[in-house]
């Protein structure tokens, strides 16, 4: 069998770009394919929000960022850039904080792309609408550009490698009453700006790096924030030392018609709006493998090493689905996998570090 392959990728963020880089640098023909207009995936920032705020409505115009606009990371960048390819600060005007703010990453990974010369590997605004076994080691993929002028176009390859991340796709909590509970609800992936919370009392949901961050960013605008955390205990809610206005409690039990929302703790509070930190699904409604590939509780299987399904290996892979590695540490170190060629089939084997 030859040893060079044609081989998709499916988005240009962080472990498109390292996988990319990998395929190519073992001799491989590579075809990315990003339906935005740059690299970075995740890191892109759009102030653009769904109209639909839960994130729920299967017509709605889908809005691929998630960040907020006060996000910074929260571990150092000498810990998150690639091994090869360090996250340093040059100065001038760029963000030289330990913790940079998500442009300076975003930066970071255009720099590594055009470093790396992988930025004339991407297509640029073309959107996989499916990917499709044709035969062991043959996969249609068919795609239209964003703008639309373009009718399908369908190719084949000889491998895909799925980079799509999971973030647009929000999870949302279930909460007895809320279907007569007469405030707003919405999901921080349209979370961009505190300053629409002055004067109003929120209940945030999670517990998590969002939740942390969008209830501090808040704080000093709206009126009162509660956190409600299935790891919280009950009892007597808990003051947040450097925000009077952060109250942390366990879970809710119910909300009701007049406006007020109950805690398992006993407590309550007459809310405005209820936001849910509660993290995204995976979703992959483009490929198509005839159930080998699922999602089942949110876990994405069967996977050998979160890479490889056993039956479809090493023709289709996925990158960049484990999202707490060594507590987040060396996430993008993770993409970066080491590879080696296997004999049987030409392709490069990826798997995770640690």
């Amino acid at each position: 069998m030859p040893s060079t392959r044609r081989v998709a990728v499916i988005g240009a963020g962080a472990a498109g770009l390292s996988t990319s880089r990998e395929l190519r640098r073992e001799g491989h023909t590579v075809a990315v394919f990003e339906r935005s207009a740059n690299v970075g995936g995740a890191w892109i920032y759009s102030a653009a929000v769904e109209s639909d705020p839960l994130s729920l409505d299967p017509d709605r115009e889908i809005v691929h960022s998630s960040l907020y606009d006060s996000l910074r990371t929260n571990i150092p960048r000498e810990s998150m850039g690639f091994l090869d390819y360090p996250f340093i600060s040059v100065g001038g005007e760029e963000d030289c904080r330990r913790f940079p703010g998500h442009r300076e990453v975003l930066r970071y990974l255009k720099a590594f792309a055009r470093d790396s010369g992988l930025c004339g590997l991407v297509r640029f605004g073309s959107e996989v609408m499916r990917v499709e076994m044709e035969g062991e080691g043959r996969w249609e993929v068919v795609s239209r550009t964003v703008a639309g002028a373009v009718g399908d176009e369908r190719e084949v390859f000889d491998a895909v490698v799925v980079c799509v991340g999971h973030y647009s796709e929000p999870r949302v909590a279930e909460i007895p009453g809320i279907d007569s509970w007469p405030g707003k609800q919405m999901h921080s992936h349209n979370y961009r700006v505190p300053e629409p919370f002055l004067g109003l009392v929120v209940v945030i949901i999670g517990s998590s790096a969002s939740a942390a961050d969008i209830s501090k960013d808040i704080a000093g605008f709206a009126k009162e924030v509660h956190i409600a955390s299935r790891s919280a205990s009950g009892g007597t809610p808990i003051m947040d030392p450097a925000h009077h206005n952060i109250i942390i409690h366990s879970m809710i039990v119910k909300a009701h018609g007049d406006g007020t929302v109950l805690f398992q703790d006993g407590s309550s509070a007459n809310v405005d709006v209820i936001m849910h930190c509660t993290g995204y699904k995976y979703h992959f409604p483009f490929l198509k493998t005839s159930g080998i590939v699922n999602v089942d509780d949110n876990r994405v299987g069967p996977l050998y090493k979160h890479v490889f399904p056993p039956l479809l290996a090493p023709y289709l892979s996925f990158v960049g689905l484990t999202t707490k590695i060594k507590l987040a540490v060396l996430i993008f170190r993770s993409f970066l996998s080491h590879c080696f060629n296997c004999k049987e089939s030409g392709l490069l084997v990826f798997y995770q570090e640690g």
